[in-house]
């Protein structure tokens, strides 16, 4: 590159870039793992040390052989041994990242002093995390049971106040209706008793939708199968609900989470997958209960869903199953239907209801 000031010129060289591939060498080197280096640089000296022998005249034969063999087995055993407290850690690492919170690195006796050191940090980093993730539990626990309580109380008052009050006035329109000798003015009144009665409907369905009255009175399984009745009226979808007798009640929390789930799964088929039969399975099996819901729409792709979160539902679901310690499996596909399956520890027996109330 050449620059004019005034006459002079100037003269820029570019330095010559080195090659890329040396150095991608030199790095590829550097990141082969730790006890190959500390092999490989062993290695090393002991071919020195060798080749030093060998200009000093020092004999080749089978013992000297067998000896350097000897020695570069211990020197791979003993790497091998002393780098074992940290795969220690590296497999505690891997634990915690799968979702094992409980797992804690051990005290090794072959461990130095800094690496115990590091052991320790590292379980003092996971019993505060524990103790985190225990409290935001608890949080939301409280916060999901809140929402319960209010949903419930709602659903009360539209139920017990609001839906009695229009309950009222569809009897006065219906009495004005039959006692009024005009036409016209009958009509009219008819017709506001029609949209009274549509709208005392609407009321019923969503204190149904709010909090299921049912499934505080009857438990699960009546639940699902009015679940069943209310989201397969007018849309042609066949829903089937099949469950084990049982000897008694679940615990509330656990029907409240399963109810919800059944809830979620068959909203998200009915809105989107487009399934001709959805079955609902409800079955328990000491100790735990597993609730399956299988439709034949068309699926979807899970793992895209969740890595671009789109499916705040499944989010949901998620994370009430793992509020009682359960686990929720999907299994779908583009074409193949989905299966939602949620299965919840009891640690308590069933609580016995009497049948007369039933």
């Amino acid at each position: 590159m050449r620059s004019e000031d005034g006459g002079a010129t100037v003269t820029l060289a570019r330095a010559p870039s080195r090659p890329q591939a040396a150095g991608s060498i030199r790095l590829a080197a550097l990141r082969v793992p730790l006890a190959v280096k500390l092999v490989g640089a062993n290695l090393i000296v002991v071919a020195i040390l060798f080749g030093a022998w060998r200009m000093a005249g020092g004999p080749l034969n089978h013992v000297v052989a067998a000896i350097l063999t000897g020695v570069v087995a211990l020197h791979l055993c003993l790497v091998i041994v002393a780098l074992r407290p940290i795969r220690d850690l590296e497999a505690v690492a891997w634990r915690v990242w799968h979702g094992d919170f409980g797992a804690r690195v051990t005290r090794s006796s072959i461990a130095d002093h800094e690496v115990l050191r590091v052991g320790s940090m590292f379980n003092i980093l996971l019993d505060g995390l524990a103790s985190d993730r225990a409290r935001m539990r608890a949080l939301t626990t409280e916060v999901i049971a809140a929402g319960d309580r209010e949903r419930a109380a709602i659903a009360r008052e539209l139920h017990d106040s609001m839906a009695q009050h229009v309950a009222a006035l569809m009897l006065q329109l219906s009495a004005a209706a039959r006692d009024e000798r005009d036409p016209d003015l009958v009509e009219r009144l008819q017709a506001a008793r029609d949209s009274t009665e549509a709208i005392l409907e609407e009321i019923r369905r969503l204190s149904h939708s709010v909090h299921p009255a049912v499934l505080d009175d009857l438990g699960l399984d009546a639940a699902l199968r009015k679940l069943a009745r209310d989201a397969s009226h007018g849309n042609g979808i066949d829903i089937d609900v099949s469950s084990d007798r049982m000897p008694g009640r679940l615990p509330a929390n656990v029907e409240a989470v399963l109810y919800r789930v059944a809830q979620e799964a068959i909203r998200n088929a009915t809105r989107h997958a487009s399934p001709r039969r959805i079955q609902i399975r409800l079955f328990a099996s000491r100790p735990s209960v597993t609730l399956d819901i299988h439709d034949d729409g068309k699926g979807f792709d899970l793992a895209a869903s969740e890595r671009h979160r789109t499916g705040i539902g499944l989010l949901s679901m998620r994370e009430r199953v793992a509020l009682v310690d359960g686990t929720l499996d999907i299994k779908t596909a583009p074409g193949s239907g989905t299966t939602v399956s949620a299965t919840i520890p009891l640690d308590t027996p069933l609580k016995v209801v009497n049948s007369e109330k039933l």
